[in-house]
């Protein structure tokens, strides 16, 4: 009950004293590029209940391809606007409105695609959606250059899938034991550590 009004409250609170930015960052991305503000992309959330989750739109407009669901390096699909996004994170303040809906909370595992939450271990993947998928975690701060480190492989997605994704679900579990509102606010203070250096 107190996680869910903490998020209610950051989450109602952001959105409002955040306006100001959100607002300039709609427009930048509709003046860079066609297509919508936001992109949506079905997550996979609590309980493996699949949700739509909001992001500002870092990428062309664009019908979706199969294969690998992670971005890497220098894709040549993101915008100029998307770059900047992408590299102080604002893209995913979006997600606020997932919290106040409820679909997410401000401090959680990261939600991943239904393509990769397949390949989690059976008792991984209990305990991992056994709570609300997060904005940010600890695996989130740990591997915020995630898509770089990708770019630097050879075969991007055998190093996510091999590599990244066990340590990350690692961090993720590891959340879910110590989890609580004091492990929440000094997640979310060390977020905003590592977004302004």
């Amino acid at each position: 009950m107190a996680k869910r009004l903490m998020d209610l409250l950051g989450a109602g609170l952001g959105l409002l004293l955040l306006a100001p930015l959100l607002l300039p960052i709609a427009l930048l991305i509709k003046l860079d590029s066609p297509g919508p503000v936001f992109y949506r992309q079905v997550r996979v959330g609590r309980f493996g209940r699949e949700f739509r989750i909001h992001k500002f739109r870092t990428m062309r407009d664009a019908p979706v391809v199969s294969g690998p669901q992670i971005t890497v390096g220098a894709d040549p699909r993101i915008t100029r606007t998307g770059a900047w996004l992408r590299h102080s994170k604002l893209d995913e303040l979006a997600q606020l409105i997932d919290v106040l809906l409820g679909d997410m909370s401000l401090v959680g595992p990261r939600p991943d695609v239904p393509r990769y939450v397949a390949l989690y271990p059976p008792e991984l993947r209990d305990k991992v959606l056994s709570v609300r998928p997060g904005i940010t975690d600890i695996a989130s701060i740990e591997y915020r250059h995630e898509s770089r480190l990708l770019g630097e492989s050879a075969d991007p997605e055998h190093t996510y899938v091999h590599e990244v994704l066990p340590a990350k679900l690692a961090l993720q579990a590891r959340y879910v034991d110590q989890a609580g509102v004091i492990t929440d606010v000094a997640l979310i203070a060390r977020t905003l550590r590592a977004l302004f250096h």
